[in-house]
């Protein structure tokens, strides 16, 4: 039981797959007792039209999740996610190099900037559900020196944001607005919600 009724009513007759490689979304699951099995789909993140940045994010959570749609059986379920982080209406995604995760912490220092995490579940029948999330981030004035050595743990490289809150990252961190598992990248309670839609 993971204490989310729509979601315990749904795992009652399915498994999830989870269309993700995130270790993030992986830890979250587990933590619930949530079993699953996981596939890594290969979709092209860059080739997508200018758009809204919460249409963006549920476009590829429901591009992750129709990817593993051929894998999927009659009792299971498909997970798909993105999280994105969005300063000023620009889009954070991944960095692309240690050089590039310093200018995106330098520029999240001190400023509040918003992170959303869309999911979507489809079954195989083909019936797909999705939504998303917003968290406010509130990050502390930090160092250039703080900035470099958090880069050089190497632990920025594959978040989008540059930054994992639930890990070293923390420390980057004065509040939040809303929930922390929005922000790992795996939103319970609007997935509960789905759960309850997917029927």
């Amino acid at each position: 039981m993971t204490n989310y009724p729509n979601l315990d009513r749904l795992l009652f007759k399915y498994k999830l797959l989870l269309a993700s490689g995130s270790p993030r979304r992986v830890q979250i699951l587990g933590r619930h007792g949530i079993s699953f099995r996981q596939f890594i789909p290969d979709i092209d993140e860059n080739n997508i039209a200018n758009m809204a940045p919460y249409q963006l994010t549920v476009k590829l959570a429901k591009m992750k999740a129709l990817a593993v749609k051929a894998l999927i059986t009659d009792e299971e379920i498909a997970l798909g996610c993105d999280t994105i982080v969005i300063l000023n209406d620009e889009v954070l995604s991944k960095p692309a190099s240690p050089e590039n995760a310093i200018e995106m912490l330098t520029s999240l220092s001190g400023n509040m900037h918003t992170v959303c995490s869309a999911i979507a579940l489809l079954n195989a029948q083909g019936k797909i559900v999705s939504g998303y999330e917003f968290t406010d981030v509130y990050f502390k004035k930090t160092t250039k020196f703080q900035i470099e050595e958090y880069v050089a743990s190497g632990e920025p490289l594959d978040k989008a944001g540059a930054y994992g809150i639930q890990e070293l990252g923390g420390f980057l961190v004065d509040r939040i607005d809303g929930n922390i598992d929005n922000v790992i990248g795996l939103p319970m309670t609007l997935l509960d919600k789905l759960a309850g839609e997917i029927f």
